[in-house]
Protein backbone atom coordinates (compact mmCIF):
# COMPACT_ATOMS: atom_id res chain seq x y z
CA UNK A 1 0.00 0.00 0.00
CA UNK A 2 1.68 3.09 -1.24
CA UNK A 3 0.75 6.46 1.17
CA UNK A 4 1.70 9.77 0.62
CA UNK A 5 4.88 10.93 3.06
CA UNK A 6 2.98 13.84 3.55
CA UNK A 7 0.08 11.49 5.58
CA UNK A 8 2.56 10.78 8.68
CA UNK A 9 3.36 13.85 10.41
CA UNK A 10 6.33 13.99 12.64
CA UNK A 11 3.68 13.31 16.02
CA UNK A 12 2.77 10.19 14.25
CA UNK A 13 5.90 8.95 13.52
CA UNK A 14 6.96 9.56 17.40
CA UNK A 15 3.51 7.85 18.66
CA UNK A 16 4.34 4.65 16.60
CA UNK A 17 8.00 4.65 17.62
CA UNK A 18 6.51 4.84 21.61
CA UNK A 19 4.01 2.16 20.34
CA UNK A 20 7.03 -0.30 19.38
CA UNK A 21 8.78 0.53 22.68
CA UNK A 22 6.08 -0.97 24.87
CA UNK A 23 6.09 -4.08 22.53
CA UNK A 24 8.93 -4.98 22.55
CA UNK A 25 8.96 -4.40 26.33
CA UNK A 26 5.73 -6.59 26.74
CA UNK A 27 7.48 -9.95 25.47
CA UNK A 28 4.71 -11.39 22.98
CA UNK A 29 4.70 -14.46 22.26
CA UNK A 30 5.01 -13.32 18.15
CA UNK A 31 8.01 -11.47 19.77
CA UNK A 32 9.64 -14.09 21.51
CA UNK A 33 9.04 -16.19 18.06
CA UNK A 34 11.01 -13.79 16.30
CA UNK A 35 13.60 -13.88 18.46
CA UNK A 36 14.58 -17.18 18.49
CA UNK A 37 14.32 -17.50 14.63
CA UNK A 38 17.37 -14.78 14.90
CA UNK A 39 19.24 -16.84 17.08
CA UNK A 40 18.48 -20.06 15.04
CA UNK A 41 19.95 -18.18 11.78
CA UNK A 42 23.09 -16.22 13.85
CA UNK A 43 24.25 -18.62 16.91
CA UNK A 44 25.95 -15.48 17.96
CA UNK A 45 22.59 -14.04 18.97
CA UNK A 46 21.62 -15.89 22.21
CA UNK A 47 18.67 -15.33 23.63
CA UNK A 48 19.88 -13.11 26.40
CA UNK A 49 22.01 -11.04 24.02
CA UNK A 50 18.91 -10.61 22.13
CA UNK A 51 16.71 -9.32 24.68
CA UNK A 52 19.23 -7.16 25.94
CA UNK A 53 19.70 -5.49 22.46
CA UNK A 54 15.98 -4.96 22.37
CA UNK A 55 15.31 -3.88 25.37
CA UNK A 56 18.10 -1.05 25.60
CA UNK A 57 16.56 0.48 22.32
CA UNK A 58 12.86 0.09 24.18
CA UNK A 59 14.79 1.74 27.34
CA UNK A 60 17.11 4.36 25.78
CA UNK A 61 15.96 5.29 22.35
CA UNK A 62 11.91 4.49 22.29
CA UNK A 63 10.99 6.06 25.74
CA UNK A 64 8.49 9.38 25.18
CA UNK A 65 10.42 11.27 27.13
CA UNK A 66 13.76 10.79 25.08
CA UNK A 67 12.76 11.33 21.94
CA UNK A 68 10.25 14.32 22.63
CA UNK A 69 13.88 15.86 24.01
CA UNK A 70 15.71 14.23 21.06
CA UNK A 71 13.64 15.34 18.72
CA UNK A 72 13.13 19.25 19.78
CA UNK A 73 16.65 19.11 19.93
CA UNK A 74 17.01 19.60 16.08
CA UNK A 75 13.56 21.67 15.94
CA UNK A 76 12.31 18.99 13.33
CA UNK A 77 8.73 19.97 11.40
CA UNK A 78 7.08 18.68 8.57
CA UNK A 79 8.77 20.95 6.23
CA UNK A 80 11.81 18.59 5.03
CA UNK A 81 11.43 18.01 1.89
CA UNK A 82 11.98 13.89 1.74
CA UNK A 83 15.05 12.17 -0.08
CA UNK A 84 15.43 8.82 -0.36
CA UNK A 85 18.40 7.09 2.10
CA UNK A 86 19.87 4.01 1.89
CA UNK A 87 21.52 2.30 4.41
CA UNK A 88 23.75 -0.85 4.67
CA UNK A 89 24.02 -2.37 8.27
CA UNK A 90 26.23 -4.59 9.88
CA UNK A 91 25.25 -8.14 11.41
CA UNK A 92 28.00 -8.49 14.68
CA UNK A 93 25.28 -7.62 16.95
CA UNK A 94 21.55 -8.18 17.26
CA UNK A 95 19.87 -4.80 15.68
CA UNK A 96 23.12 -2.77 15.72
CA UNK A 97 22.00 -0.45 12.47
CA UNK A 98 18.75 0.51 14.42
CA UNK A 99 19.71 3.98 15.28
CA UNK A 100 20.13 4.44 11.90
CA UNK A 101 16.85 3.52 10.54
CA UNK A 102 15.15 5.38 13.61
CA UNK A 103 16.96 9.01 12.61
CA UNK A 104 16.21 8.41 8.89
CA UNK A 105 12.50 7.42 9.89
CA UNK A 106 12.09 10.37 12.87
CA UNK A 107 13.82 13.16 10.28
CA UNK A 108 11.13 12.18 7.87
CA UNK A 109 13.16 10.96 5.37
CA UNK A 110 12.41 7.60 3.26
CA UNK A 111 15.03 4.53 3.35
CA UNK A 112 15.74 1.58 1.65
CA UNK A 113 17.65 -1.10 4.03
CA UNK A 114 20.53 -3.66 3.02
CA UNK A 115 20.26 -5.73 5.99
CA UNK A 116 23.51 -8.57 6.75
CA UNK A 117 22.55 -11.99 6.21
CA UNK A 118 23.30 -12.61 10.15
CA UNK A 119 20.66 -10.04 11.46
CA UNK A 120 17.81 -9.99 9.00
CA UNK A 121 15.04 -11.39 11.22
CA UNK A 122 14.45 -8.85 14.35
CA UNK A 123 14.36 -5.21 12.88
CA UNK A 124 12.05 -6.96 9.31
CA UNK A 125 9.34 -8.13 12.12
CA UNK A 126 9.39 -4.62 13.94
CA UNK A 127 9.07 -3.18 10.82
CA UNK A 128 6.14 -5.10 9.76
CA UNK A 129 4.14 -4.29 13.22
CA UNK A 130 4.60 -0.89 12.57
CA UNK A 131 3.14 -1.30 9.17
CA UNK A 132 0.35 -3.03 10.89
CA UNK A 133 -0.68 -0.18 13.20
CA UNK A 134 0.03 2.08 10.30
CA UNK A 135 0.27 1.11 6.74
CA UNK A 136 1.43 4.58 5.97
CA UNK A 137 5.18 3.24 7.22
CA UNK A 138 4.98 0.92 4.22
CA UNK A 139 5.76 4.00 2.13
CA UNK A 140 8.61 5.05 3.92
CA UNK A 141 10.92 2.04 4.52
CA UNK A 142 11.94 -0.94 2.51
CA UNK A 143 14.11 -3.77 2.32
CA UNK A 144 16.43 -4.76 -0.78
CA UNK A 145 19.79 -6.24 -1.44
CA UNK A 146 20.46 -3.44 -3.92
CA UNK A 147 21.02 -0.16 -2.93
CA UNK A 148 20.57 2.16 -5.84
CA UNK A 149 19.17 5.63 -7.01
CA UNK A 150 19.29 7.14 -3.75
CA UNK A 151 20.02 10.45 -2.72
CA UNK A 152 22.11 9.69 0.21
CA UNK A 153 24.05 6.73 1.69
CA UNK A 154 24.72 5.27 5.25
CA UNK A 155 27.00 2.58 5.76
CA UNK A 156 28.58 0.52 8.38
CA UNK A 157 31.59 -2.08 7.98
CA UNK A 158 35.06 -3.21 8.20
CA UNK A 159 38.20 -1.29 6.54
CA UNK A 160 37.99 -3.15 3.14
CA UNK A 161 34.32 -3.05 2.64
CA UNK A 162 34.59 0.68 3.75
CA UNK A 163 37.00 1.09 0.58
CA UNK A 164 34.29 -0.48 -1.67
CA UNK A 165 31.54 1.58 -0.12
CA UNK A 166 33.69 4.97 -1.33
CA UNK A 167 34.03 3.52 -4.60
CA UNK A 168 30.48 2.98 -5.23
CA UNK A 169 28.65 5.74 -2.97
CA UNK A 170 31.30 8.39 -2.30
CA UNK A 171 29.89 10.69 -5.16
CA UNK A 172 26.96 11.17 -3.08
CA UNK A 173 26.16 12.72 0.48
CA UNK A 174 27.51 9.52 2.42
CA UNK A 175 28.33 8.56 5.90
CA UNK A 176 31.03 5.59 5.72
CA UNK A 177 32.24 4.28 8.65
CA UNK A 178 35.22 1.53 8.94
CA UNK A 179 36.21 -0.94 11.97
CA UNK A 180 35.95 0.68 15.22
CA UNK A 181 36.59 -0.90 19.05
CA UNK A 182 36.76 0.88 22.48
CA UNK A 183 38.73 0.87 25.41
CA UNK A 184 38.59 1.06 29.14
CA UNK A 185 41.60 2.83 31.10
CA UNK A 186 41.82 1.87 34.91
CA UNK A 187 43.79 3.22 37.57
CA UNK A 188 43.81 0.59 39.95
CA UNK A 189 41.37 2.48 42.46
CA UNK A 190 37.93 0.53 41.26
CA UNK A 191 35.89 -1.35 42.69
CA UNK A 192 34.95 -4.42 42.83
CA UNK A 193 31.23 -3.37 41.23
CA UNK A 194 33.41 -1.08 38.88
CA UNK A 195 35.01 -4.35 37.82
CA UNK A 196 32.09 -6.06 37.14
CA UNK A 197 30.22 -3.60 35.24
CA UNK A 198 33.80 -3.50 32.87
CA UNK A 199 32.86 -7.25 32.53
CA UNK A 200 29.43 -6.17 31.10
CA UNK A 201 31.56 -3.72 28.95
CA UNK A 202 34.11 -6.40 27.64
CA UNK A 203 31.91 -9.43 27.19
CA UNK A 204 28.55 -8.74 26.39
CA UNK A 205 27.63 -9.81 22.84
CA UNK A 206 30.47 -12.30 23.32
CA UNK A 207 32.50 -8.55 22.47
CA UNK A 208 31.67 -8.33 19.13
CA UNK A 209 30.74 -4.87 19.25
CA UNK A 210 32.20 -1.77 18.20
CA UNK A 211 31.36 -0.44 21.38
CA UNK A 212 32.96 -3.49 23.29
CA UNK A 213 36.18 -2.94 25.13
CA UNK A 214 38.83 -4.87 23.48
CA UNK A 215 42.03 -3.21 25.44
CA UNK A 216 42.61 -2.27 28.37
CA UNK A 217 45.42 0.37 29.89
CA UNK A 218 46.16 0.06 33.29
CA UNK A 219 49.56 1.78 35.54
CA UNK A 220 52.96 -0.49 35.97
CA UNK A 221 52.20 -2.93 38.89
CA UNK A 222 48.79 -3.50 38.23
CA UNK A 223 47.29 -6.16 40.16
CA UNK A 224 44.88 -8.22 37.42
CA UNK A 225 43.49 -10.64 39.93
CA UNK A 226 40.53 -8.67 40.92
CA UNK A 227 39.72 -8.11 37.31
CA UNK A 228 39.86 -11.38 36.52
CA UNK A 229 37.67 -12.51 39.06
CA UNK A 230 35.18 -9.92 38.31
CA UNK A 231 34.89 -11.13 34.28
CA UNK A 232 34.21 -15.05 35.90
CA UNK A 233 30.61 -13.51 35.57
CA UNK A 234 30.71 -14.60 32.13
CA UNK A 235 31.97 -18.23 32.45
CA UNK A 236 28.53 -19.28 31.22
CA UNK A 237 29.80 -18.14 27.32
CA UNK A 238 32.03 -21.68 28.03
CA UNK A 239 28.64 -23.31 27.42
CA UNK A 240 28.55 -21.69 23.70
CA UNK A 241 30.39 -23.67 21.43
CA UNK A 242 31.67 -20.90 19.19
CA UNK A 243 32.74 -18.36 21.65
CA UNK A 244 35.04 -21.50 23.46
CA UNK A 245 36.20 -22.76 20.31
CA UNK A 246 37.95 -18.83 19.69
CA UNK A 247 38.97 -19.34 23.23
CA UNK A 248 40.77 -22.52 23.27
CA UNK A 249 42.10 -21.48 19.38
CA UNK A 250 43.90 -18.20 20.95
CA UNK A 251 44.90 -19.88 23.82
CA UNK A 252 46.69 -22.22 21.89
CA UNK A 253 48.13 -19.61 19.35
CA UNK A 254 49.68 -17.93 22.76
CA UNK A 255 51.20 -21.33 24.35
CA UNK A 256 52.52 -22.77 21.05
CA UNK A 257 54.37 -19.17 20.46
CA UNK A 258 55.37 -19.08 24.57
CA UNK A 259 53.57 -15.54 24.85
CA UNK A 260 53.08 -14.59 28.31
CA UNK A 261 49.48 -14.36 29.25
CA UNK A 262 46.81 -14.34 32.12
CA UNK A 263 43.54 -16.46 32.10
CA UNK A 264 40.72 -17.05 34.48
CA UNK A 265 39.44 -19.77 32.16
CA UNK A 266 36.42 -17.80 30.56
CA UNK A 267 38.57 -14.55 29.04
CA UNK A 268 42.67 -14.63 27.75
CA UNK A 269 44.57 -11.66 28.96
CA UNK A 270 47.48 -10.84 27.08
CA UNK A 271 50.00 -7.76 26.20
CA UNK A 272 48.99 -6.13 23.05
CA UNK A 273 49.73 -2.72 21.21
CA UNK A 274 46.29 -3.29 18.80
CA UNK A 275 43.14 -2.17 20.55
CA UNK A 276 41.90 -4.68 18.53
CA UNK A 277 41.61 -8.35 20.24
CA UNK A 278 40.32 -11.62 19.05
CA UNK A 279 37.42 -13.27 20.76
CA UNK A 280 38.00 -15.05 23.88
CA UNK A 281 41.05 -12.24 24.41
CA UNK A 282 41.27 -9.33 26.48
CA UNK A 283 44.41 -6.94 25.17
CA UNK A 284 46.45 -4.70 27.71
CA UNK A 285 48.87 -1.71 27.66
CA UNK A 286 50.80 -0.36 30.95
CA UNK A 287 50.85 3.51 31.00
CA UNK A 288 52.90 5.62 32.70
CA UNK A 289 51.05 8.68 32.82
CA UNK A 290 47.05 8.26 32.91
CA UNK A 291 46.32 11.59 31.64
CA UNK A 292 49.07 11.03 28.19
CA UNK A 293 47.29 7.96 27.88
CA UNK A 294 43.77 9.42 27.86
CA UNK A 295 44.77 12.14 25.65
CA UNK A 296 46.16 9.65 23.04
CA UNK A 297 43.14 7.38 22.93
CA UNK A 298 40.77 10.76 22.06
CA UNK A 299 42.61 11.61 18.93
CA UNK A 300 42.84 7.61 17.86
CA UNK A 301 40.26 7.61 14.98
CA UNK A 302 39.96 3.72 15.57
CA UNK A 303 38.10 4.11 19.32
CA UNK A 304 34.77 4.41 19.72
CA UNK A 305 33.99 5.23 23.23
CA UNK A 306 36.55 5.20 26.33
CA UNK A 307 35.65 3.81 29.84
CA UNK A 308 36.76 4.50 32.98
CA UNK A 309 39.60 7.49 33.76
CA UNK A 310 38.62 10.49 31.49
CA UNK A 311 35.62 8.64 29.69
CA UNK A 312 32.14 7.33 30.40
CA UNK A 313 31.16 4.99 33.52
CA UNK A 314 32.46 1.81 33.89
CA UNK A 315 29.09 -0.57 32.51
CA UNK A 316 27.81 2.13 30.57
CA UNK A 317 29.39 1.24 26.57
CA UNK A 318 26.55 -1.40 25.63
CA UNK A 319 23.64 1.51 26.69
CA UNK A 320 23.96 4.39 24.01
CA UNK A 321 21.59 7.25 23.91
CA UNK A 322 19.88 8.90 21.24
CA UNK A 323 22.60 11.54 21.06
CA UNK A 324 25.49 9.14 21.10
CA UNK A 325 26.11 8.74 17.30
CA UNK A 326 28.55 5.82 16.19
CA UNK A 327 31.93 7.60 14.63
CA UNK A 328 30.68 10.94 16.74
CA UNK A 329 28.81 11.44 13.29
CA UNK A 330 25.59 13.04 14.03
CA UNK A 331 23.63 11.15 11.75
CA UNK A 332 20.47 13.25 12.21
CA UNK A 333 22.08 16.68 11.64
CA UNK A 334 23.82 15.28 8.45
CA UNK A 335 19.92 14.35 6.89
CA UNK A 336 18.18 17.80 8.15
CA UNK A 337 21.45 19.26 5.90
CA UNK A 338 20.51 17.13 2.36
Amino acid sequence: MQVNNLEMKLQERLEILIQLGKYISAHSSEWQEAKQRAEQKNNWFSQRFVELAANNIAQQFLQKEKLEQWTSHYHLDDNISAKKIGIVMAGNIPLVGFHDFLCVFVSGHNQVLKQSSKDDVLLKHLVDKMIEWNPAVSSRIQFSERLKDCDAYITTGSDNSARYFEYYFGRYPSIIRKNRTSVAVLTGTETEADLIALADDAMQYFGLGCRNITQLYVPKNYDFVPLLKALKKYSWMFEHHKYRSNYDYQLAIYIMNNKFYMTNDCVVLIEAESPFSPIGTLHYQFYDDVNTATASLKNNDKIQAIIGAGGLPFGAAQSPGLMDYADGVDVMAFLLGL
